[in-house]
């Protein structure tokens, strides 16, 4: 709705959304959002040098942009373009960055072929769909930065590594997945694309295996799924019907110049500044660990039960989520012996 109504230069916010769920209302709003503007990419395919002026989305200085380029095969001539990162890239930088031994945004997905033919053709759809992105041919930078910078390259090549696995350790795919797991396994965030692919010959069979390493920076369960929506299409031979890819630089451009950081910062000054601890169930911290003692339960909710919160949801004009929310507040706070809590929840970090 909100992507259609954007064509049609109605843009609308999502707060405006959730806050009017009767149509007529909507409509009545609509025409009194304005976009933001997103600066024209100033970088050209023939840009012999880059300046401070050419970067719209991000203040760096001389010395910092040349040290950007020093970081990318090829120099400027395979810089597209140089902005800074979203609130969210912000936030899992600073956990990629805090995290001793491997990566918590780590993704994992995992694939087999019939035989190494059919994974070659799909390697090559996936080099496809990559040029096509910019977000998949972008790199982080930071390290002698004054802030974070993501840098999409003009090429970038499948990083693929064959590995042996060994006919007595197991299946295969579990061979695979305990070395390469997110828990102690880390990529390189300055060398793009953010996806590493590791393939292996099955033991004792023609199938081949493949395990897919995706960073959060440049994806999400979503992205798989475009992704993997795009290489059908190339095998298929329908990659010259696929639609114009949005540059990730407007989203960029909605999240920076949209509201400024010191409105940012002075909201949740004001939600967070009487809070000086955390909250801790039961006292306890760093009860994660490496993650693999960790246990989930799941128990589905009786339709009455079910039935009942969604008529209360409906009766409060709130989100069957905001109620969920509430209650989960309370389990934190009797919990906790704190009548006031800070929890994290997931949100959908999408525009």
């Amino acid at each position: 709705l909100m992507e259609r109504l954007r064509r049609l230069s109605l843009g609308v916010e999502v707060r405006t959304l959730f806050a009017t769920p009767v149509l007529c209302d909507l409509a009545a709003s609509l025409g009194s959002h304005h976009e933001v503007a997103v600066p024209a990419n100033l970088i050209g395919e023939k840009s012999a040098a880059i300046t401070p002026q050419m970067l719209p989305l991000i203040d760096l200085t001389q010395q910092e942009i040349d040290r950007i380029v020093s970081t990318v095969p090829g120099g400027v001539a395979n810089i597209q373009d140089i902005y800074g990162l979203s609130p969210l890239q912000d936030g899992i930088v600073f956990h990629h960055l805090l995290a001793s031994q491997g990566d918590p945004y780590l993704l994992v997905s995992e694939m087999a072929f019939a035989d190494r033919g059919v994974l070659d053709r799909y390697l090559a759809a996936v080099q496809q769909v990559v040029d096509r992105h910019d977000i998949l041919r972008t790199a982080f930078v930071w390290e002698g930065l004054s802030s974070p910078a993501q840098v999409v390259w003009r090429k970038a090549a499948l990083d693929v590594s064959e590995v042996e696995l060994d006919e007595n350790d197991g299946p295969g795919r579990e061979q695979l997945k305990r070395r390469f797991d997110p828990r102690q396994y880390r990529i390189d965030l300055g060398r793009a694309p953010l996806l590493r692919f590791v393939i292996a010959r099955e033991p004792g069979s023609t199938r081949w295996l493949l395990l897919e390493l995706q960073h959060h920076l440049i994806g999400d369960h979503t992205t798989l799924e475009v992704m993997h929506a795009e290489v059908r299409a190339v095998l298929e031979g329908r990659g010259h019907a696929l639609a114009a890819p949005q540059p990730f630089r407007n989203l960029v451009a909605q999240a920076r110049l949209g509201v400024s950081s010191e409105e940012h910062e002075a909201f949740f000054r004001t939600m967070l500044a009487d809070i000086d601890e955390p909250t801790l169930p039961f006292g306890l911290i760093e009860v994660h660990g490496d993650g693999s003692g960790v246990g989930e339960a799941h128990r589905m909710l009786p339709q009455v039960l079910n039935d009942r919160l969604r008529a209360q949801a409906r009766r409060l004009r709130v989100s069957l989520a905001s109620l969920c929310h509430l209650a989960w507040g309370q389990v934190v706070a009797l919990s906790s012996g704190r009548e006031q809590v800070v929890f994290a929840t997931v949100l959908f970090g999408r525009m």
